[in-house]
């Protein structure tokens, strides 16, 4: 089974047009992903590909549309490029000449102040080294770089292994959901409602993460649907540690799972694991700070078909509106289309971030932080409209 999308380290080649981007993309990965071309711009759109990078696991490169890309379409493309930025991990920031000029340093100093970790790679140095000055100004502001061609075997193989101690600690170090929480022969009861929102065939990706980070810390997932709560509770001899619901049902699963079970929310728990929960729950004291006309910002990581019970759109604006019994106005962010400018928002409130990596949500909470945005997410939010945010953070000592 392929990875998840949020637990891929994301590289991202960014550059000027005809740099040899795509000829790199292709040469590090040892496959023909991305189409070469002397015409500049024949990258429009960013280009995705998998690859096993070894030992760090699975990764996506992404090659992507020069960042120098005219016209009202080459606009869109850059646009397209920076979109990506947001979500990447690592950077190579490629170059085939033999100084930089100012946009190259401005480039550089963006990249520096994102907390992106960077690499600059001159490229066909059979036909641009560059100038010694260069390299000094490099070296003193301790910026990593390499030599290379993209043709050239070896060169790959050493891009490679010098990719591979850019790669950020978090995801170097095992994170995890609720394992923690758990010992060997432990019982954690999943409560997984199957509405019209679910995806036929299967469950979704927190739910899936979290019976398989109980299954490899030895412990007993037993999964039931809302209905079935007080039924499984009555058969179990031994009490289970956790008992763990979306959030959609919150109310119903507080009031059948008994007071002494720890009991939380999937997206509680990913505001722990792939953000920071103790940020999320400071930006949800905007909640009650929220005036009749005042905007919200309501942010998914992916796109879906939308329901007639979409919780996003439907659901959490009615609880909120329930809640203060004031009229909200609420916008909708899907996918990678995250605003760069939030200032008209009093709160964001962002799904659990399945589909973000780790690193990609902490940049978004960042984000709002530095306008003065709060933000929050879905299942800490639902679970405040509820009056059950006490006990479902008890779990994490909060």
């Amino acid at each position: 089974m392929a990875a998840p999308r949020g637990e891929r380290l994301i590289i991202t080649l960014l550059g000027r047009r005809n740099v040899g981007k795509s000829s790199l993309i292709n040469g590090v990965t040892g496959q023909d992903i991305s189409i070469v071309s002397e015409i500049p711009g024949t990258t429009t759109d960013p280009v995705a590909k998998h690859y096993e990078l070894i030992p760090v696991g699975p990764v996506t490169f992404y090659d992507t549309a020069g960042i120098d890309d005219i016209g009202e379409l080459g606009e869109q493309r850059v646009k397209a490029t920076r979109r990506v930025l947001w979500r990447s991990d690592v950077v190579m920031l490629v170059f085939d000449k033999e100084t930089l000029d100012e946009p190259d340093w401005n480039t550089i100093r963006e990249l520096k102040d994102m907390d992106i970790p960077f690499l600059i790679v001159f490229n066909k140095t059979d036909l641009y080294t560059p100038t010694k000055e260069t390299l000094i100004s490099l070296d003193k502001e301790k910026l990593p770089y390499m030599l290379l061609i993209s043709q050239n075997a070896k060169d790959m193989l050493a891009l490679r292994k010098k990719l591979i101690t850019l790669v950020p600690e978090y995801f170097k170090k095992e994170t995890l959901i609720i394992g923690d929480l758990i010992k060997p022969g432990d019982i954690v009861v999943c409560i997984v409602p199957i509405d019209l929102s679910a995806p036929k065939g299967r469950i979704i990706l927190p739910q899936v993460q979290v019976i398989r980070e109980i299954l490899d810390h030895n412990g007993i997932a037993i999964t039931v649907k809302e209905t079935q709560i007080k039924e499984i509770f009555q058969q179990l001899n031994k009490k289970p540690v956790l008992a763990i619901t979306d959030s959609q049902a919150v109310l119903q699963a507080a009031a059948d799972v008994p007071e002494d079970i720890p009991f939380t929310t999937f997206s509680t728990a990913f505001a722990r694991y792939k953000a920071d929960l103790p940020a999320l729950l400071e930006g949800l004291k905007q909640l009650d700070q929220l005036e009749a006309g005042d905007k919200v910002l309501v942010a998914e990581a992916c796109s879906h078909h939308i329901e007639c019970d979409d919780i996003g759109r439907y659901k959490i604006p009615q609880w909120v509106k329930d809640y203060l019994g004031k009229e909200i106005q609420f916008d909708i962010a899907a996918g990678h289309d995250f605003p760069d400018d939030l200032s008209e928002y009093k709160l964001v409130i962002h799904c659990g971030g399945c589909m973000n990596t780790g690193l990609e949500f902490k940049r978004r909470i960042h984000h709002c932080q530095a306008q003065g945005v709060p933000v929050t997410n879905y299942g800490i939010l639902i679970s405040k409209t509820q009056g059950l945010l006490e006990r479902v953070i008890r779990p994490f000592g909060l």
